[in-house]
């Protein structure tokens, strides 16, 4: 279910989260989407209406298959995003009406995204 949440809050929270990673860097140029990336590859997408959604959704990269036990373990919200959900990808939904978003649930979504998108000595930096 779709609620009045502030767009422009919940994109700041997850960049905030974001740059406290190691060498992440911002790309606004798609506005209202933003993405995340670390040493060139994708780390994350904050998307707005993506596909025609009408859904806010933060999309992150997860280990083989565990994007599709997510979608399983809580179909209300996660989803698969279209065309990148077969690299691993799952959309964790920020704009349910009756539950607020879990952020050290997205936190720790985006620590994994970035251990498998990160180069090692990156990661290293993240675990000390």
């Amino acid at each position: 279910m779709l609620r009045a949440v502030d767009e422009a809050a919940l994109r700041e929270r997850v960049t905030e989260i974001c740059r406290a990673l190691p060498e992440v860097s911002v790309d606004e140029s798609h506005h209202p989407h933003r993405g995340y990336k670390v040493a060139g590859k994708n780390l994350a997408w904050f998307t707005v209406n993506e596909h025609g959604s009408g859904r806010i959704a933060l999309v992150v990269r997860a280990e083989a298959k565990e994007n599709e036990a997510l979608v399983a373990s809580d179909p209300e919200r996660f989803e698969l995003p279209k065309y990148v959900a077969r690299h691993g990808y799952v959309s964790y939904l920020l704009d349910l009406t009756h539950r607020p978003v879990d952020w050290a649930e997205v936190t720790e979504l985006l620590r994994d995204s970035y251990r498998l998108q990160a180069p090692k000595r990156l990661v290293r930096l993240l675990d000390d």
